[in-house]
């Protein structure tokens, strides 16, 4: 059962923090009191079936957790490029998934800035060899990225992050999204089907 929030508060129990790759993804969860972020799972990316979304709404709904915070990586400028258009698709697809199956869990993203760094600085400093970091680096990242989103709820009192809506979905039976030209209509049958 997920907590209700709304502006003022943010809610209480277990949360996920999720750390997206090209290749894995990491997954962290906390306790209740959100007071200790530990690395959870470490799952295979799966872009054609997206089985990895699958996993991570189910283990969401099993704890059952109130909360998922996506990391967004940005520039130390606070710039956003490719990495941060995936891990906004893939909390889209997270939050589409979780309202797909009638799970009222909110989804946010996280500035993630630097958090794989800190986990392989982490993991080097408590004695792993780089050679098996690869196994951990990822859920270790999460739990950085979900540690930075509950302590910045305690600090300020209030929900963080920018929350994430499912995809609205289309009355249209088309598998590519619609492209709109400069006045906001669909271009005519003849540029339909032209690549930009």
């Amino acid at each position: 059962m997920a907590a209700s929030t709304n502006s003022d508060v943010y809610p209480r129990g277990i949360k996920l923090g999720v750390d997206v790759g090209t290749v894995r993804v990491g997954v962290a969860i906390c306790d209740p009191d959100g007071i200790l972020a530990t690395p959870f799972k470490t799952v295979a990316r799966d872009t054609k079936k997206n089985s990895d979304v699958r996993v991570v709404v189910k283990h969401a709904a099993e704890l059952p957790a109130v909360q998922i915070f996506v990391g967004l990586p940005r520039t130390m400028k606070g710039e956003e490029r490719a990495s941060a258009d995936m891990a906004t698709a893939y909390a889209e697809l997270i939050a589409n998934e979780l309202m797909r199956t009638g799970l009222d869990i909110p989804v946010s993203l996280v500035d993630e800035r630097l958090s794989t760094v800190t986990a392989h600085r982490n993991l080097h400093q408590a004695g792993m060899s780089s050679r098996n970091h690869r196994k951990v680096v990822d859920q270790v990242a999460a739990a950085g990225i979900l540690q930075h989103a509950i302590d910045m709820q305690k600090a300020r009192g209030t929900d963080v992050g920018r929350r994430v809506q499912a995809p609205a979905q289309s009355d249209k039976p088309s598998s590519a999204p619609t492209l709109l030209d400069a006045s906001g209509s669909e271009p005519d049958s003849s540029t339909r089907g032209l690549q930009l």
